[in-house]
């Protein structure tokens, strides 16, 4: 196969699967399946629960920390998915990542409400979201694979999740005050 025709190929099949997800998604994850409510609330609730609960007078630093762990969270979940370690079989829309509620919603808001509480009490934060992750991995993340919500496949397990999820939001701590401390020191 030349250049033109790899392309010509991965446009076709890439098309093909585009409808196949719209198709998927229509007859098993639209509005009439109580997945679809499921993810609605897991992607629509954190969200609520951040606006009445988030310390407005530390917006930047609070969602920096939140979008730091999307954005890593959402860039290690997308191959994940595209490998088939990471299946998501119920989504919000089709057209984005499979796992938005969990990488855009339920994992940045915990971690930085989480963040929040630890740093206005003077809290561990490091202890405190491992065990946030543990739960995250250990029960939340099993309870999704049990309603048919998660699958883990290709030798993939939740222990992987904590580590994953440790890594994400401990890098994600430590950019946060790095750059409040650049910001710090000139002010």
């Amino acid at each position: 196969m030349n250049y033109e025709e790899y392309w010509d190929r991965l446009y076709q099949t890439g098309d093909e699967l585009n409808s196949l997800f719209h198709h998927y998604w229509s007859v098993y994850s639209s509005f009439d399946s109580w997945q679809f409510w499921v993810v609605l609330i897991l992607t629509v609730g954190p969200l609520i629960l951040l606006f009445f609960t988030v310390d407005r007078s530390r917006l930047f630093e609070l969602f920096f920390l939140g979008y730091s762990i999307h954005l890593l969270w959402t860039y290690i979940d997308v191959p994940l998915e595209r490998y088939g370690y990471f299946v998501h079989k119920y989504f919000f829309i089709p057209i984005y990542p499979y796992s938005l509620n969990m990488t855009a919603a339920v994992l940045p808001v915990s971690f930085l409400l989480l963040y929040q509480y630890c740093t206005s009490r003077k809290k561990n934060f490091f202890v405190y979201s491992a065990l946030m992750s543990a739960v995250f991995s250990f029960v939340f993340a099993p309870l999704e694979s049990v309603t048919g919500l998660l699958e883990l496949r290709k030798g993939m397990n939740y222990a992987y999740l904590l580590f994953i999820d440790l890594a994400v939001v401990y890098f994600s701590y430590i950019f946060t005050r790095v750059l409040k401390g650049v910001m710090e020191r000139n002010q």
